[in-house]
């Protein structure tokens, strides 16, 4: 019998995000020269990798698919303060701040994310296994979400431009909000077992998986699993990774000047500044599907990626329906028909990737490929 383990914690998982905190408050509100730019650029990329520490440590607790569910909410609800706060810094020019933010989070988990951990573990691993049932759920109520709250305002007559009148912003943020809420109840209660990884032949199932703990097992990708956290470990690493992803967030925020000063002097729309930002903001999301793809975990990439697009659409809204009543100026929401015509192509790809339950490395190739060319017609529309 192989004698169980604590995962190990690395010190530096421990000092980075207060360093971080202490580098975004000196940082915050004011203008930087090239060399703090830089500085602060190392100290986002450590807090990212801090975050993804601490996620996975939250996650090993929690099991799937709670532990996706924690990461895809907590970097929603942060990324839901910057687009608030840019709006708010903003003024006019920053009504359709919160369309192409929350579509670009959307084009990037479902092409990006998703693309990138299949391809990793095709590569790896040859044909990759996960719950269609599952799956399919999410990517519906992301295809529900996105066609009412991006596509419908373009449509709409009650307002001049694609803007929802008071009263379909209300339904949009309404509706919203209960599709959000039927899956997480539905993922995490009723049909929890659709969205748990799927075990490979020949192999005993991880012990976060059956719910057996703290006994090592070796899980799909034939490694010893370490005993969970302990309860005051796994509130420790909740902590670390609330402060992280904090200055992931708002340190994204201090290198946008920066940002937007490369953008417009390379000769990018200034609408591509929200697709840099949403990188860096998925940043924490993006490594943690990757690794657990690496693992032979496809269910659990799946899962954050749908889930991340999920959350992007379902938090965000609402939030921004509500911070209409104090924000001035028109919010434009309704996608263009460059936009729309890569989210159709996305959502029929999508389906034709998850209804078989497995896949190859070609269908990771499509999605980067549909990812490549949103990042290219956001440069060159």
């Amino acid at each position: 019998m192989v004698a169980t383990r604590r995962p190990f914690v690395p010190a530096w998982s421990t000092v980075v995000p207060v360093v971080a905190v202490v580098a975004l408050a000196l940082t915050w509100g004011r203008s930087l020269g090239p060399l703090p730019v830089t500085l602060v650029a190392v100290v986002l990329a450590a807090a990212v990798l801090s975050a993804v520490h601490h996620a996975e440590v939250v996650a090993h607790r929690v099991g799937e698919p709670f532990g996706s569910l924690v990461l895809a909410v907590a970097v929603t609800v942060i990324e839901v303060a910057l687009i608030l706060t840019l709006m708010v810094s903003g003024g006019p020019e920053s009504a359709s701040l919160a369309r192409d933010t929350v579509f670009a989070a959307v084009m990037i988990t479902v092409n990006g994310i998703l693309g990138l951990s299949l391809l990793v573990g095709a590569l790896r691993h040859g044909l990759i296994l996960f719950n269609a049932e599952g799956t399919g759920a999410a990517l519906a109520t992301v295809t529900s979400l996105a066609t009412l709250s991006l596509v419908l305002p373009s449509f709409t007559s009650s307002r001049s431009g694609p803007e929802f009148s008071p009263a379909q912003l209300t339904f949009a943020a309404a509706a919203s909000l209960a599709l959000y809420g039927a899956f997480v109840l539905t993922q995490t209660v009723r049909h929890r077992d659709f969205f748990l990884p799927v075990p490979v032949p020949g192999t005993a199932p991880a012990a976060e998986d059956t719910g057996v703990a703290p006994q090592t097992a070796a899980g799909p990708d034939g490694e010893t699993h370490a005993e969970p956290p302990s309860t005051r470990e796994t509130l420790r690493s909740l902590g670390l990774l609330a402060l992280a992803l904090v200055s992931v967030v708002g340190l994204a925020k201090v290198e946008s000047p920066a940002i937007e000063a490369g953008v417009a002097a390379v000769g990018f729309p200034p609408s591509f500044v929200g697709v840099v930002i949403a990188l860096l903001v998925l940043l924490p999301e993006t490594l943690a599907a990757v690794r657990a793809a690496r693992r032979n975990r496809m269910q659990t990439s799946l899962n954050l990626a749908l889930g991340s697009a999920m959350a992007s659409i379902g938090l965000t809204i609402p939030a921004i329906a509500v911070a209409t009543i104090w924000l001035d100026g028109p919010l434009l929401l309704g996608l263009g028909s460059t936009q729309m015509v890569l989210l159709a192509l996305t959502v029929v790809v999508s389906v034709l990737t998850v209804v078989p339950g497995r896949a190859t490395r070609l269908q990771g190739s499509v999605h980067l490929v549909l990812l490549a060319a949103f990042v290219f017609l956001s440069i060159n529309p």
